[in-house]
């Protein structure tokens, strides 16, 4: 299964803090931990909600909002994709993991979504399109930059 591993936002990641030379250290070694076990398909930092903007729907229109965003318990600072057997083991990586945040910090951890999970209304024909789209996904990140 697919997990997302969600770093919450601090008032010090939105105030765009840099991490230590030690925590980018620390972060690093778990970082190779996690791809020498393949767990890790994917991981990055965000820059603060200040250099952000956010699209809210409302029917057919849409409104770009500008950031900052003040509630920053309802932000994110940086996320993994991680490949995991299951919930737990999710959790005893992320115990694993340094602190992300100098002080108190969390996590989140969210199940992915798999086709399978959205039953008979993800038809055959939209099954193809998906696969094709990983498919052509898949070959784009292997072309040469």
């Amino acid at each position: 299964m697919r997990v997302m591993v969600i770093i919450k936002a601090t008032s010090d990641s939105e105030a765009g803090k840099m991490p230590s030379t030690e925590l980018l250290t620390a972060m690093g070694k778990f970082n190779e931990e996690l791809v020498k076990a393949g767990v890790m398909l994917a991981g990055e930092g965000l820059h603060p909600s200040s250099r952000g903007k956010r699209v809210r729907f409302s029917g057919a229109n849409r409104t770009v909002i500008d950031g900052p965003f003040a509630e920053t318990k309802e932000l994110i600072a940086g996320f993994w994709l991680w490949q995991v057997k299951s919930m737990e083991e999710a959790v005893e990586w992320v115990r694993r993991c340094p602190n992300p945040m100098e002080g108190e910090s969390e996590i989140e951890i969210r199940r992915v979504f798999d086709a399978a999970d959205f039953g008979e209304e993800f038809t055959p024909e939209l099954r193809e399109q998906e696969d094709r789209l990983r498919a052509e996904i898949e070959q784009q990140a292997n072309r040469p930059k």
